[in-house]
Formats: structure tokens, sequence, C-alpha cells
């Protein structure tokens, strides 16, 4: 299965961005509020990713200096220096980079451009509805269907 179904069978909706200047709370906030583990950074509304930030990022900055964190800016704590992925790479592929990197979002980008988000609950979904398949498949054969 690719990265491109994954997107498809998503809600379109788009990918939830704020820009560098946000606040760490303002961030927080929306997470809350979407029930989503990462907000894409973006310095032109979401056409491409200049950092990630997610509940992770927020939750270790508060450990290390304390609610002061809040109020500065998301460009502080965003990761920069992005993993992504590519609409035609395989979901075997993208669950090997999140195991290895230990995270769970990935933006897809393709020619520089932002064209989605795959989550690793996004990713262990398609890995169940394959494995449903090749099971009825089995079966199928099994049977005589």
């Amino acid at each position: 299965m690719l990265v491109q179904a994954i997107l498809k069978s998503k809600a379109a909706e788009g990918v939830v961005t704020v820009e560098p200047s946000a606040t760490v709370s303002d961030a927080a906030k929306i997470l809350a509020e979407k029930r989503i583990g990462t907000v894409v950074v973006s310095e032109d509304g979401g056409e491409t990713a200049a950092g990630i930030l997610s509940e992770r990022d927020i939750v270790r900055e508060l450990a290390a200096s304390g609610s002061g964190c809040l109020a500065h800016p998301v460009s502080e704590y965003m990761t920069r220096e992005l993993v992504t992925v590519t609409r035609q790479e395989t979901v075997q592929d993208v669950m090997t980079r999140m195991t290895e990197g230990r995270f769970r979002h990935m933006p897809v980008v393709e020619e520089g451009k932002l064209v989605g988000i795959v989550t690793i609950g996004d990713v262990v979904k398609a890995q169940l509805t394959e494995l449903a398949m090749e099971k009825d498949a089995l079966e199928g054969m099994i049977m005589g269907h």
C-alpha cells in the first residue's frame, strides 16, 4: 500500500498549520481543540513546511524551562530538519522510518510542496486493512471461492 492510499482515505480537512510566530500556547490550544498530536509550521499558510511542533516538543520544553515557554514563538521549539515522505512511498517504508526516528507524524511533501501528513495511526490502520484483505483472499482460496 502506498502513502497515496492513506491520504485518499483521510478526511479532506487538510494539514493543520501555524505560523512560526504563533505562540506555543496558541499551538497547544489548536492541538487540544482538534485532538491532534502535531502542527506543521508554515510561513505561507500551508504550501510549504518550515518545521513541525508536536505535543512531545511542548511537554519537553515545559519540563525543561517551565510555563514561560508558552509565550514563546513555536519557531524556537519546532523541529526544523523534517523527515518527509512522498505519495509514492510504501506504508512499510513510512513505518520503518517512524520507528527508527521515534516520531509519530510525517509530512507528505512533493516538489517542495506540502500535500498532506501521515500519522502512526494512519499507518497502523493501513496495515490492518491490508492484512484483513489478505486474510479474506486466503480464506476465499481455501474455501474455493
